[in-house]
């Protein structure tokens, strides 16, 4: 007899990225040339001090158990990056490490959400939000993100939610933001600032894409007065560093929080490996300047897809403030063939062509708010994404494959326009 599953796992959702990229393998192990810009990840190696550095760890056996909050010359190296970089007042004791960004997504959770508390989302949202607040029984209240504030979150919308909800609790912040490329400017982060400080209200300060700042620069709530004791950040070496594969962040926050991250992390997963750590530590001391240097080729990437984009027929696209993403409006072509966003991206990556495919995300991914656009990644070489580019708008004229694969994937067929 197959034991009932519990009610969460049965509804869980998962990041959709994984799920298209493990049909994009599959076609390119059976022969379809698949150009993949579905997934977030670094086309670049780690830098070259930190595999270095883990290597020598490995070598030296620094292979065992460590502390649940993390080496303490990790912690210590951790917190002057941030103290450095965005002026957060942290010290050692503020940083419990993590495997990557994502865990802490979960601990925030078990740390302040009860059963019926609110939770604030900005959406499009990063998929893993939704589950993890659901783990808790909060109660998510959406703010729609829009094209036209330059996916700006909207203060309107957390001053709403902090008089409406009736038990308001927490906020997830994400900026630079997956998918859309927005970003949260110092005067949205200070009157964010001004808005719960001093309240039983705590935020998830995501913010794994801070070296990915193309207008301006990027701000840490953190650094605003009073928000260490209100805010947990999250951090990871996958981006900046092209870490991805060694699984390590941090978060910051004040001693009392980081204390109880560092718990709550005990009971999850004991602790992140020392060599990993070893590795990350000489990535802040050692790797930035290779690391400003691949961030410099991202942003030429950004800025070079999102234009071209924009020039093609039907495609309205915003050049993104930050992150490695470009977020285009595709919403006139889904209308034109009545076919959802995801299908769109299905399409472009199954049907369009038999020998050659374009892997990307339907805006729905993450969230109702992303309905009508892609997610594009730029972690592609040149010429690829160039590739993809000319296919695009031959694949939009290929009517005849679209009706086709509509007729057999009917799940894609587009019920409500979309309103963008």
């Amino acid at each position: 007899m197959q034991v009932e599953f519990s009610k969460l796992a049965q509804g869980i959702k998962t990041e959709t990225a994984f799920d298209v990229l493990a049909i994009a393998k599959q076609l390119k192990a059976a022969g379809k040339r698949v150009i993949e810009l579905e997934i977030g990840d670094s086309p670049f190696p780690t830098t070259r001090a930190a595999a270095a550095a883990g290597i020598a760890a490995i070598e030296a056996d620094h292979c065992h158990y460590g502390p649940s909050t993390g080496l303490p010359e990790f912690r210590q190296a951790a917190a002057d990056y941030v103290q450095g970089q965005y002026s957060v007042p942290a010290t050692a004791d503020c940083v419990v490490a993590g495997p990557g960004a994502k865990n802490f997504e979960t601990l925030f959770c078990e740390a302040f959400v009860n059963p019926g508390d609110g939770v604030l989302v900005f959406s499009p949202y990063f998929p893993t939000y939704v589950p993890n607040i659901d783990r808790r029984g909060g109660q998510i209240t959406f703010s729609s993100l829009r094209q036209d504030r330059s996916f700006r979150p909207n203060l309107d919308d957390v001053e709403k939610f902090l008089q409406e909800d009736p038990q308001p609790k927490a906020i997830f912040l994400n900026s630079p933001h997956n998918p859309t490329g927005g970003i949260a400017t110092h005067d949205d982060l200070k009157d964010l600032a001004s808005l719960i400080r001093g309240r039983n209200i705590a935020v998830f300060c995501d913010e794994p894409y801070d070296q990915m700042v193309w207008t301006g620069q990027h701000h840490s709530l953190l650094a605003e007065e009073g928000m260490m004791d209100q805010c947990v950040a999250a951090y990871t070496f996958s981006k900046s560093f092209s870490m991805s594969g060694w699984r390590l962040g941090f978060t910051v926050s004040s001693p009392a929080i980081a204390q109880l991250i560092a718990k709550l992390t005990n009971t999850a997963l004991s602790c992140v490996p020392p060599f990993v750590q070893m590795a990350g530590i000489a990535a802040l001391e050692n790797d930035l300047p290779e690391r400003d240097k691949n961030m410099a080729t991202f942003r030429q990437k950004v800025e070079y897809l999102s234009s071209q984009l924009d020039a093609l027929p039907g495609i309205n696209c915003l050049t993104p403030g930050g992150s490695f993403y470009v977020f285009p409006d595709v919403s006139a072509i889904c209308h034109r063939f009545n076919i959802t966003s995801h299908g769109l991206a299905m399409y472009l990556l199954q049907a369009a062509d038999d020998e050659f495919g374009v892997a990307c995300l339907g805006g729905e991914c993450f969230g109702e708010a992303g309905g009508g656009f892609l997610r594009f990644s730029c972690a592609e070489p040149d010429e690829k994404l160039q590739e993809a580019l000319d296919f695009l708008p031959q694949a939009f004229e290929r009517q005849d494959r679209i009706d086709a694969f509509l007729a057999a994937h009917s799940q894609y067929q587009l019920q409500t326009p979309y309103q963008v």
